[in-house]
């Protein structure tokens, strides 16, 4: 049989999926989950189970995200735990009004930088005892509970700890990047035996230590995990191994509620959480591209994705300069999201040339993994939660008997002083993970993340214009083939030099990457690169919801 020269292009173009969907788009995986009362969308199937449990014994969309985030610390501890921070943003119904939470954790008050300079390190390492700082994740959980909580934690938390002392058996993904994490991680102290061996695919793992982590949680409350027997075991621990996070650190911890900050974008308001993250530079991109007739250029042009690649490189720019911790810096939020500044960034694009450097504006005055969920509940309550260890495990540093991992976010931190992201005493460091959410017209509209390190403002971009500009469906527009620009300008003191490179998932035209690379980009294969989506989208005039679950994760939708 001889091929056309159009079905030659698809077998080129596009990789193997089924060809039967309405759309007709070869990419598409399945369809939407939609129901009415409920819906929750995670990366693993029993985190959304749970979230579904809570949701259907009466749970607000709070409670439903505080377990699976439960679940999830134990089901995919390659990308969450207790042991890491944890940043919302809460829909509520009611007062038809967003509330943000920075739940990050501040480096230790007993580490300075002088300590990096006597041990001649140019960077925080990024594993064991000196990038640890603390964890904000079971904080937060308390924080979102008093303000939204429904159901006891005790019930919050039973299915988590179910698992834990049962056991659960491991998904292919997560055992994949098990696997490779414990090759590293199992030099330190307590990873060894909490942690390994990996488990395969398919294996049953239990961890009776997280089961007894948990239940404290459950009887004691926050102050078990900051101010109890949890935060002993903590502080002795570092202080054995030649950490710094000590009992007082863990003590003096408190999550802290922001307002979302937001651009409008063709007709819909996109919200993100101000720095000490990344979120504005989602915002700083989408509204660079703003000025672009978008849906005439195409999705997966080389026009598009030029465009793309570059707006991101000049965002990041300014994230390198000036996204930090507030507290300790005068941070020009509302001028870096502003419309007039992209007109002026904007005029920095050559529309026919990859850029090999820019410089950060001057407005007035990478590897990791994550998880991300997302709930709603029967009351139009919705709650967009990411919640990340950094580099996927963590620091390796895993508390003697209490089953999880301390996070290594200090990394995160520039060793060079007097800049906005310098390492200090009692600073929260740069932050990767970013929730989103989007409202038309005053009323919710969708509750979105895609996690991935540094990729995230990336995700968040494509996945909108594949909404708003291209039409897809909440499924379709995650299961678009990705772009991913590495080697931007960084917060820890990188700069880029020489353009960075274009890593391009299959799916895309072969001659679109022949003219990428004519304008100068280059492009290299890399896999796993490209995040995990979660979304749950919710019809404002009939309540209804559809749910979207990232196919490069495990998990799913679902509803009821």
């Amino acid at each position: 049989m001889k091929l056309t020269s159009f079905a030659l292009f698809l077998l080129l173009s596009f990789p193997v999926h089924g060809q039967d969907r309405i759309t007709g788009r070869p990419f598409v995986t399945r369809s939407e989950v939609i129901a009415r009362r409920g819906m929750a969308a995670t990366s693993q199937p029993l985190a959304t189970q749970a979230a579904l449990e809570i949701l259907q014994a009466g749970g607000h969309a709070v409670d439903a995200a505080i377990a699976a985030n439960a679940v999830l610390a134990l089901v995919e501890p390659t990308g969450s735990g207790l042991g890491g921070d944890l940043f919302a943003i809460v829909w509520d119904a009611a007062e038809e009004e967003l509330h943000g939470l920075n739940g990050s954790g501040r480096s230790p008050a007993s580490l300075t930088l002088e300590h990096f300079e006597c041990e001649e390190l140019d960077e925080v390492p990024s594993h064991g005892p000196l990038p640890v700082t603390v964890p904000g994740c079971v904080d937060g959980w308390f924080t979102l509970h008093k303000r939204f909580g429904r159901l006891s934690m005790k019930r919050i938390l039973a299915p988590a700890i179910h698992h834990a002392r049962e056991g659960f058996p491991v998904s292919e993904l997560i055992a994949y990047y098990w696997q490779k994490s414990a090759d590293l991680l199992s030099a330190y102290p307590g990873f060894k035996e909490q942690f390994t061996p990996a488990p395969e695919k398919g294996e049953i793992f239990r961890n009776e230590n997280l089961a007894h982590t948990l239940e404290k949680l459950a009887r004691g409350g926050r102050d078990a995990f900051y101010k109890g027997e949890i935060a002993k075991t903590i502080g002795d621990f570092m202080k054995r191994h030649g950490g710094f996070l000590s009992y007082e650190d863990l003590a003096a911890h408190r999550s802290e509620w922001v307002q979302p900050v937001s651009t409008n974008y063709r007709g819909y308001d996109i919200w993100e959480l101000p720095p000490n993250g990344q979120g504005i530079a989602v915002l700083q991109m989408l509204n660079i591209l703003e000025a672009y007739d978008i849906p005439s250029l195409g999705f997966g042009s080389a026009d598009y994705l030029h465009l793309l690649v570059e707006a991101k490189k000049l965002a990041f720019e300014d994230r390198a300069r000036f996204y930090a911790d507030p507290d300790f810096n005068r941070i020009p939020l509302q001028q870096l999201i502003s419309k007039a500044y992209a007109k002026e960034r904007r005029e920095l694009i050559d529309p026919h040339r990859a850029a090999e450097r820019y410089v950060p504006g001057n407005p007035a005055l990478e590897e990791g993994d994550t998880i991300y969920l997302t709930t709603a509940d029967k009351d139009g309550n919705m709650v967009s939660l990411i919640q990340s260890n950094y580099r996927g495990m963590g620091s390796g540093m895993a508390p003697d008997g209490l089953g999880f991992i301390l996070q290594d976010r200090g990394e995160l931190f520039d060793l060079e002083p007097g800049r906005f992201n310098s390492y200090e005493p009692r600073k929260r460091p740069f932050h990767t993970i970013i929730p989103a959410f989007v409202t038309k017209d005053g009323d919710a509209w969708l509750s979105f993340g895609v996690m991935g390190g540094a990729f995230q403002p990336q995700g968040h971009v494509q996945v909108l214009v594949n909404l708003i500009d291209f039409g897809m469906n909440f499924q379709e527009a995650g299961d678009a083939p990705r772009l991913a620009h590495q080697g931007s300008s960084q917060p820890t003191g990188y700069r880029m030099k020489d353009g960075g490179t274009v890593s391009i998932e299959s799916g895309f035209a072969p001659d679109v990457l022949v003219e990428l690379t004519k304008r100068g980009h280059e492009l290299v294969e890399r896999k796993g690169a490209y995040g995990g989506y979660q979304a749950i989208h919710r019809d404002p005039k009939t309540g209804v919801l559809y749910g979207a679950s990232e196919s490069r994760k495990d998990g799913h939708a679902a509803g009821y």
